[in-house]
């Protein structure tokens, strides 16, 4: 039996040998099937591209374009470390908390059917959480802020909704127009926090079925009956909810190095796929409960792709989010604030108003308009190929 070994073996690979197959097989929505396609062919003729020559020696080279798909793992370097170079400038000189949310397993399955109103519940009973206590005069009396990141895997690729934060350790305090700092330890105690997220995020799970925002698709279709929706809450109720709280960063350095792996992350990268063996899809993955012990999986293609599929947002989804002092509408008034009095000037940007060839220069040291053969000319474009972005209908068909 024929294996291919990595980095042939990458995402786009396997959707080309077994994306077709699956698409004839099941029913998926417009969104899963337009990142089937832009995966699979990121940076192949059919998303076009351009024929450079070098003024100096004529060599040519030919460049397909990027499908720049949020879930393509190839398409993600270029916006993180844009992201990463404006989120320098925010940053206050403070150290940080970091506190993961995470909804309980038998919430998954509904989370599934109902990805926008169920991460949107997820953001706000989080968010609201960690404000509202930190107004609360009992711990800090002061207003924070907060930025939240969606994930939505485990590192089995199966789901597991969960929200990674990052809160400044203090806020700022209105009434003695300064800043309050926090406890070194710790930001609120976790059982606080933790208690007052599983009311809120239950409160407002109960408005949205109440308000018909909720829907009960496959096999979560029992849960149309009120009695088995009451049922469900019961369960979940009774469970203990726990936010997870992280070793505090120490400045802003140290976060924005952690967050830089985590914002633009996709559901797998083209390094942990190790292999195609027949109809199989071999990968690495951490197991937690050994202490992050690195083991290999081996699986069916289909559920392979199955999972991937479970974390393809809905369009237009926002997955990381500002609060608080962070947010954009507060970072001209009390984000100022703060830091006159912290007496900290931002960071200058790096990347803003370069061009993507400068950008890029700058980021990896790749001067893509030097010629790579004789070094002295530069690189032209003398063609464009043209491409085409949009799947075909055949592959494009919206399936409700």
């Amino acid at each position: 039996m024929e294996t291919i070994m990595a980095p042939s073996a990458g995402l786009r690979e396997v959707l080309a040998s077994f994306g077709s197959n699956y698409r004839l097989e099941h029913k998926l929505p417009e969104q899963q099937l337009k990142a089937m396609y832009a995966i699979q062919h990121c940076r192949t003729p059919a998303m076009g591209g351009r024929v450079d020559s070098c003024d100096h020696c004529g060599h040519k080279r030919i460049v397909y374009n990027s499908c720049r798909n949020r879930h393509c793992p190839q398409c993600q370097g270029m916006k993180q470390a844009k992201w990463v170079d404006k989120l320098n400038t925010t940053l206050l000189p403070v150290s940080y908390f970091h506190l993961v949310f995470t909804i309980p397993s038998e919430l998954n399955r509904l989370a599934l059917v109902n990805q926008k109103c169920l991460y949107d519940i997820l953001f706000k009973a989080a968010s609201e959480s960690l404000l509202l206590l930190s107004r609360d005069k009992k711990y800090l009396n002061v207003q924070s802020g907060l930025l939240a990141v969606l994930h939505t895997w485990g590192q089995n690729l199966m789901d597991h909704p969960h929200l990674h934060t990052i809160v400044p350790s203090g806020g700022w305090c209105q009434t003695a127009q300064c800043w309050r700092p926090s406890s070194k330890k710790f930001f609120i105690p976790v059982k606080v926090i933790s208690a007052v997220f599983k009311g809120k995020f239950l409160a407002l799970l109960k408005q949205a079925h109440r308000q018909n925002q909720l829907k009960f698709d496959g096999q979560i279709k029992p849960l149309h009956l009120k009695g088995n929706f009451k049922a469900l809450l019961n369960l979940v109720y009774a469970k203990e909810w726990v936010v997870y709280a992280k070793k505090p960063f120490k400045n802003s350095a140290h976060i924005v190095n952690y967050l830089s792996r985590y914002t633009h992350r996709v559901a797998i990268s083209n390094d942990r796929i190790t292999g195609i063996e027949g109809d199989q899809v071999i990968f690495n993955w951490k197991d937690y409960r050994e202490l992050g012990r690195i083991k290999s999986m081996k699986l069916p293609a289909a559920e392979f792709i199955r999972r991937f599929l479970l974390h393809v947002l809905p369009k237009g989804f926002c997955k990381i989010r500002y609060y608080g002092i962070l947010a954009f509408r507060n970072r001209n008034e009390i984000l100022l604030k703060c830091k006159k009095v912290l007496a900290y000037s931002s960071s200058k940007s790096k990347l803003a108003g370069l061009s993507w060839q400068d950008t890029l220069l700058v980021i990896t040291g790749m001067d893509i308009l030097k010629c790579p053969v004789c070094k002295k000319g530069n690189m032209v474009t003398t063609e464009l190929l043209i491409g085409n972005r949009a799947p075909p209908e055949s592959v494009a068909i919206f399936v409700p």
